[in-house]
């Protein structure tokens, strides 16, 4: 895990904690390599929730299925970014979502009760590996939030709106990439692709966003879109 060094020091859950800290923290936390292929499962509804993964490299999709296989994406992970952290916490839970491999993908596994239970020299890292993962679960829950408002607009419209919304404004920009395709955008807003991709024409010719593929640029009611640099 040496080589994915720079990835883990940015990784929120291992804040303050420095490169030499880290190793003997993995010895601490038991933490486990593994790989990956596109469109495999790390983790499967149903199954007890233990672990808590870390992407290394790749992405990854934390997604529910219900029972005839229709797909809503929770949301997809970069490098450095944590999963299954809450359900792994909470303890003796199944887990109710499924993690996939976009790519071919690395991840590190821990689990959560060598991260939560400090060790017997209770060594001053694992205070601030507890904190971390507090402040990491914080932040879960916000994006958590914000998909929940995105889902309560009630037309297919709204929702998109609400969404690329609040990427605007995330980014602080009003020309972004969304980390979705069509339809892993329409599964993450629960609408039907057709007529999300028809009412995105919509907004488009009535000069609200221009689009190509997953970028997108908003215009304020004051601004005018020209040219045609987008299909």
């Amino acid at each position: 895990m040496i080589r994915y060094l720079s990835v883990l020091e940015r990784c929120p859950l291992f804040a303050d904690i420095s490169a030499e800290q880290l190793e003997s923290l993995f010895s601490c936390l038991d933490a486990s390599e593994k790989s990956f292929t596109k469109n495999e499962f790390i983790f499967l509804a149903g199954q007890p929730a233990v672990s808590v993964g870390i992407v290394l490299s790749g992405s990854v999709t934390v997604l529910h299925e219900d029972f005839w296989g229709n797909r809503s994406i929770l949301m997809r992970l970069g490098p450095g970014n944590l999963f299954a952290e809450a359900f792994s916490c909470a303890g003796n839970e199944l887990l109710p979502v499924s993690a996939i491999a976009d790519e071919k993908t690395a991840v590190m596994l821990i689990n959560c009760r060598r991260i939560i239970k400090t060790c017997s020299t209770t060594c001053i890292f694992h205070t601030s590996l507890i904190k971390n993962l507090l402040g990491v679960l914080a932040e879960r829950n916000i994006l958590l939030t914000r998909k929940i408002e995105h889902l309560t607009k009630h037309s297919t419209r709204e929702k998109l709106l609400s969404y690329l919304s609040s990427q605007a404004q995330a980014t602080g920009r009003s020309r972004f990439d969304i980390p979705f395709n069509r339809q892993e955008l329409a599964d993450y807003l629960s609408v039907d692709r057709s007529a999300m991709s028809s009412e995105l024409g919509k907004m488009r010719d009535e000069g609200l966003l221009k689009f190509e593929r997953n970028h997108f640029e908003l215009f304020s009611v004051h601004e005018h879109s020209s040219g045609d640099f987008y299909m």
